[in-house]
């Protein structure tokens, strides 16, 4: 597991954020209807205006987001292979898209997990879901937010996943290590305001910062910054 320099207040980095997920995700369902939809890593919430260039029939994706439960929890993440026309290079979650055996999200998020990191299912403990997040490449994710149990060994498909590493999500959800970024939205083709979480040498951005900052407030509520 990667350390870095955590710079995490005492209040993110003491509080007990197994419990406070558990408390506020457990028994939460998938939520598919467009209204819900997010765009992850920005940072206002989609306009009306903004609504009119989404695809009307993305393909539905899942994502699993495992919270490792070492003595400080932490979120487990692949970074992607750089030869991938998806995403290449970039840090993510084990996640593709929903195939008709799947079933549902759950099915296809703990699948990809097993096939892009070799995660073990009896390690996996499904708490529930955020709201879908629709992101550029045309895929509707919903994100599928699990307890992963210490003692699994993880088998990395390299065509997909370069690596893997660990973050304590007390870091994560310290907004001191939230830094505002300008880029042009594939959207709308206009400048808007996102969020990236920098650890160390690595920066999470994107959909999946943005997945973690919805996580965080679900569990915490509105972020500083708001």
């Amino acid at each position: 597991m990667q350390h870095g320099s955590s710079g995490s207040s005492p209040g993110a980095a003491g509080r007990d954020w197994a419990e406070v997920v558990r408390s506020r995700l457990t028994g939460s369902q998938p939520r598919h209807d467009v209204a819900d939809w997010l765009v992850p890593g920005l940072w206002e919430a989609p306009s009306a205006a903004h609504r009119r260039f989404f695809p009307k029939d993305p393909v539905p994706a899942a994502v699993l987001m495992p919270l490792v439960q070492r003595s400080e929890l932490t979120v487990l993440f692949t970074q992607r292979a750089t030869q991938l026309r998806n995403h290449a290079g970039q840090i993510s979650f084990p996640g593709g898209r929903i195939e008709p055996g799947d079933g549902g999200p759950r099915a296809a998020a703990l699948r990809e997990a097993r096939e892009e990191i070799g995660l073990d299912e009896r390690f996996v403990s499904v708490i529930g879901y955020l709201p879908d997040h629709l992101v550029t490449t045309g895929f509707l994710v919903t994100p599928v937010v699990a307890f992963v149990q210490p003692g699994f060994e993880l088998r990395l498909d390299t065509t997909e996943v370069q690596d893997t590493f660990e973050v304590p999500l007390g870091y994560i959800f310290d907004p001191s290590n939230h830094r505002a970024q300008r880029r042009r939205s594939a959207f709308t083709g206009e400048e808007a305001e996102f969020r990236d979480i920098p650890y160390g040498e690595r920066n999470i951005w994107g959909a999946t910062a943005g997945m973690l900052l919805t996580l965080y407030r679900v569990c915490v509520g509105p972020l500083a910054h708001e």
